[in-house]
């Protein structure tokens, strides 16, 4: 090739720092689409470049067209005839360079682009001047995701760390997750899921023009963080084995999910729950520039039959099992990307945070994957619109039935409750890490006119939901029951409760208690203890009924994310038709973790980190381990095992670390053993920018 041009530098770290990626790399090009960035021609001769001879080519795919727009040819300050035209303007010149601000289309397709200089129109071959990444950009007005409020971008694009809620209603629990978004290799992983999803897998050429819209990427991303139609990243386990894999309450991020999915060559990582796979998918559209964030539900139903109804199931033994697949989950949790829906009429309307649940459910136009589905459509009841509607409505606005099953096998129907699903929607505030209550996004407050009109028009509108049946007016109750704890509850120590009863009148019951462990998505796992006794209430004085359920009893089941669900069940001796339920869920605190840090918290200078933990059994934990993860911290997670710790002993673990990243850090603790399962404590760090020696 005959030609003046030596060199092309893509100035990496100065276009990196303008389009806010220099996290993830200052020695390769990565930038925000609809923004400019530079670069410089180099000649090796004087005042041999002519700017308006140039003529440079950018191209994504493995068929890249300029009809499909992933491609286009293009010349300083003069635009291409593609669909989607870049743009080249004269920065800066010398006597051997041009320096071109070259900017991309706003709804250009993301991904891996190529770039070549022809620096004479009728040359036949051209530089290649290197490769890049486009990323989208939340920093753009015309970008689809764009997000006006500079905070809550740092929060949604550029927080590598957060928060995910669990536990129980009444027992809510924050659980630090590491994203780290910014991880060496974590984009190239990001670019490969979308590269083995099947769409891509069967046109590639539609695929990669279709990447140019947040709605198509964002569901594509949904799909392929389960493995359950695709190679996708996690498989689900929510049994109580986790044999050959990870429980999925051992895992403190995304990076090392995301690592160990590359390294076994694209096959499914075991084993994910609706958490891990939330946390995984925030990680990944953060990455690739959408806002998310991570919502839980709780109380959310998983409503299968879309009549708006979960039934539940109780006898004198506590919670029964049941044959459908209709469940009230103590939490369930899903993410929010933030994007406009121009395919939806009514723009702008349902412009804004859409829900995203990668964790596999229900179909989706033939894939386990459920939206973008908006959630102003949810408030509103507005069903009928893509994607995924009437499934997430469901999940916030069932109504839950519960039976009695009878000593002769009969069903009695003891209440129906309209306000019980979707309590506490919550997610991390933005800038501080208290929990954000957001359930006022998806419901109108409960028993209002404006939330009864919002669910007959989520029946309307949608041909997959019905309304459920009038439930018969309970008369009501002629005896109070409530189940109370006497303490907070501690995992490790006996939990005592205490049973309420009132009456107005003279009444002599059986008293029916039992306590269960539930795994997190409602279902049964096992039995725990129970008591039956008779009892004399007597006119209108409180009688308490104290009830123990031994950590002897419970410990080797309350492993991991379960609970304990207690029910009282009081039947009248006179009246054995008469019959009052009351019921708790309990999650119990686990026994407390420490991280500490010493040292200057500077960038590049060396910290130690210290972690903490006491065995508060009279008996020795066996099989623990201790992993710490910190992105911007530590380059992977460290891990610590010991065979044994002794009754009442401590174990501590030092970390010598270098941060590499400056800004607020969060290091994230696991403590592991055969009686205590994933027990984790995190801290904040505030690591301040090297300035120079």
């Amino acid at each position: 090739m005959t030609s003046d041009l030596s060199k092309v530098d893509l100035l990496c770290e100065k276009n990196n720092e303008a389009h806010k990626t220099k996290k993830m790399s200052t020695e390769r090009l990565i930038i925000r689409r609809g923004q400019t960035f530079l670069l410089t021609l180099h000649s090796s001769s004087a005042r041999s470049l002519k700017p308006d001879s140039l003529e440079l080519t950018v191209q994504t795919g493995p068929k890249p067209s300029e009809d499909l727009g992933t491609k286009c040819v293009f010349g300083v300050s003069r635009k291409s005839l593609a669909n989607k035209s870049w743009d080249a303007k004269v920065q800066e010149t010398s006597a051997t360079s041009v320096t071109l601000a070259i900017t991309s289309p706003a709804d250009a397709s993301i991904g891996e682009y190529t770039l070549s200089v022809t620096t004479n129109p009728n040359m036949t071959v051209s530089h290649r001047a290197g490769a890049f990444v486009l990323l989208f950009n939340p920093w753009c007005e015309e970008d689809w995701v764009h997000l006006a409020d500079e905070k809550e971008r740092q929060e949604y694009v550029m927080n590598e760390h957060g928060l995910i809620f669990r536990g129980a209603s009444d027992y809510i629990h924050e659980l630090a997750w590491d994203f780290g978004q910014f991880e060496a290799d974590i984009l190239d992983i990001c670019l490969k899921m979308l590269d083995l999803n099947p769409k891509c897998k069967k046109n590639a050429a539609e695929d990669f023009s279709a990447r140019c819209n947040p709605i198509y990427v964002s569901r594509v991303v949904s799909a392929m963080i389960n493995s359950n139609d695709d190679r996708g990243v996690l498989e689900g386990n929510w049994s109580n084995s986790f044999w050959g894999g990870v429980s999925p309450s051992h895992w403190n991020g995304s990076v090392d999910i995301l690592r160990t999915w590359k390294e076994s060559d694209y096959h499914p990582v075991k084993y994910g729950q609706c958490w891990v796979f939330g946390g995984v998918m925030c990680t990944v559209l953060r990455c690739l520039g959408i806002p998310c964030r991570v919502v839980t539900n709780f109380l959310s139903a998983h409503d299968t039959h879309g009549n708006l109804l979960i039934d539940e199931y109780y006898s004198d033994h506590g919670v029964q099992p049941k044959e459908s697949e209709d469940s009230i989950w103590n939490y369930h949790v899903w993410v929010e990307g933030w994007m406009r829906r121009p395919d939806l009429p009514g723009k702008p309307l349902y412009d804004g945070w859409q829900v995203l649940d990668p964790t596999p459910q229900e179909l989706s136009e033939g894939v386990h994957c459920c939206g973008p589905a908006a959630v102003k459509a949810i408030l509103e009841g507005h069903t009928e619109l893509k994607y995924d509607l009437p499934f997430v409505f469901a999940e916030v606005n069932a109504d839950r039935v519960t039976w009695l099953i009878m000593a002769d096998g009969s069903q009695k129907r003891i209440m129906t409750e309209t306000k019980l699903v979707g309590q506490n929607i919550s997610t991390k505030s933005v800038g501080s890490d208290k929990r954000l209550d957001i359930t006022a996004n998806y419901k109108y407050p409960e028993g209002t006119e404006k939330e009864r009109e919002a669910f007959r028009e989520a029946v309307r509108r949608s041909e997959k939901l019905s309304e459920p049946e009038p439930a018969p007016e309970p008369p009501p109750p002629k005896i109070s029951v409530k189940i109370e704890e006497q303490s907070k509850p501690i995992n490790g120590t006996d939990i005592d409760l205490v049973i309420r009863l009132q009456s107005p009148t003279l009444r002599d019951l059986v008293l029916n208690v039992n306590a269960q462990v539930m795994l997190y998505n409602g279902v049964l796992k096992s039995d725990i203890c129970s008591e039956e006794k008779e009892v004399r209430v007597l006119p209108d004085k409180e009688l308490t009924v104290p009830f123990r359920i031994p950590f002897s009893k419970y410990g080797s089941h309350i492993q991991g994310n379960n609970s304990i669900k207690v029910t009282a069940v009081a039947k009248d001796k006179q009246h054995t038709e008469v019959v009052y339920l009351a019921e708790k869920n309990i999650v119990p605190e686990n026994p407390p973790i420490s991280i500490t840090v010493t040292g200057d918290p500077v960038q590049f200078r060396d910290l130690q980190a210290e972690v903490r933990f006491d065995n508060p059994l009279p008996v020795a934990l066996t099989n623990c381990s201790i992993t710490i993860t910190a992105s911007g911290l530590l380059s992977k997670s460290v891990v610590s095992r010991l065979a044994s710790l002794g009754p009442d002993l401590r174990v501590r673990v030092l970390v010598p670390f270098t941060p590499y990243r400056a800004g607020t850090k969060k290091m994230v603790a696991d403590f592991d053993s055969d009686q205590f399962r994933d027990i984790k404590t995190s801290c904040n760090i505030n690591i301040k920018p090297f300035l120079g020696a």
